[in-house]
């Protein structure tokens, strides 16, 4: 995934240190380090949260876009709008769970998991899915209503 320079970039133009947003995720400032660094790779509600925090898009963090921010977007994660979503992604481009869990390298039991809301996608997959077919991380998360697909 590559977040850690737009993150860094953002962080550092409100002039934010990496302990404030460590203490703010409520993280070890080592922890977050190594999320900013990409050496881990940050939960997708650490990411949703920093977005929110900054008000910038996932889209923009993810470098999916260059524009920071979308009007009326919502803050957090909606799991029954993401579990809707992400199911009908997955109809619209022919795809079986088991295609999904193929492409993500994972099972058809985790992406049915997804879309029964027992559990929220997991950041690479979610930015796997964006960056191949080309849809808004922030529509699949139920941030906003549009854009649905990129440019």
């Amino acid at each position: 995934m590559i977040y850690s320079e737009r993150l860094r970039n953002i962080r550092e133009e409100i002039n934010i240190s990496q302990y404030e947003i460590s203490q703010f995720l409520n993280l070890n400032k080592r922890v977050y380090g190594q999320y900013e660094r990409e050496y881990t790779i940050m939960p997708l509600k650490h990411l949703v949260k920093v977005c929110d925090y900054f008000n910038v898009s996932l889209d923009y963090i993810f470098g999916f876009t260059d524009n920071k921010s979308y009007e009326n977007r919502k803050d957090g994660i909606d799991n029954t709008l993401l579990s809707l979503r992400l199911k009908e992604f997955r109809k619209e481009n022919k795809l079986t769970q088991t295609k999904l869990g193929n492409i993500l390298n994972t099972t058809k039991t985790v992406i049915c998991g997804y879309e029964k809301s027992r559990y929220v996608i997991a950041s690479p997959f979610l930015y796997t899915i964006c960056k191949k077919y080309n849809i808004s991380a922030d529509y699949l998360l139920g941030k906003v209503d549009s854009p649905k697909y990129l440019n």
